[in-house]
């Protein structure tokens, strides 16, 4: 694997933090103090998220990606929608098979529960379809095929 590309994942995985630490946080606010159900803040929390993620892998995790065309914006906004149907399936299932609001744990009367466990691996699966889905948009994009995909480097 080439250094470039290390460095890309690696900020790739950083962008990443950032972002489910905005919708994580904006997903707990908006559940424990506005009472709204988990599948009507899981959305909204995810498309703040995806803004802040769009910015930072513009500005910063892919070079290149700000000479991007509108076609790939627009490419880039609807896979994150369909990673938000994704997500929004995944909450739903996780749901139903092991529920949301048992309390697993508490740390400095801050408590786990189990939609926050359930939001956890959504967004890990979720993370996969957005690595490859944004990496593709955003390098190559629907208009440059000149861009050099470095993904079979070794």
């Amino acid at each position: 694997m080439s250094r470039q590309k290390l460095r890309e994942i690696v900020r790739f995985l950083i962008a990443g933090g950032a972002g489910f630490a905005v919708e994580f946080v904006t997903l707990i606010l908006l559940k424990e103090k506005l009472g709204l159900d988990t599948l009507i803040a899981t959305p909204i929390a995810f498309v703040l998220a995806v803004i802040v993620n769009y910015l930072i892998c513009v500005f910063w995790v892919f070079d290149g990606a700000r000479e991007q065309n509108p076609r790939s914006r627009i490419a880039f906004f609807l896979t994150s929608a369909a990673g938000l149907g994704i997500n929004e399936i995944l909450m739903l299932l996780f749901r139903m098979i092991w529920g949301e609001e048992t309390q697993l744990f508490t740390v400095f009367s801050f408590r786990f529960s189990l939609y926050m466990l359930n939001k956890i691996l959504a967004t890990a699966i979720v993370m996969i379809w957005n690595y490859f889905t944004k990496r593709y948009i955003l390098m190559k994009g629907l208009d440059r095929p000149e861009v050099k995909d470095e993904s079979i480097d070794s």
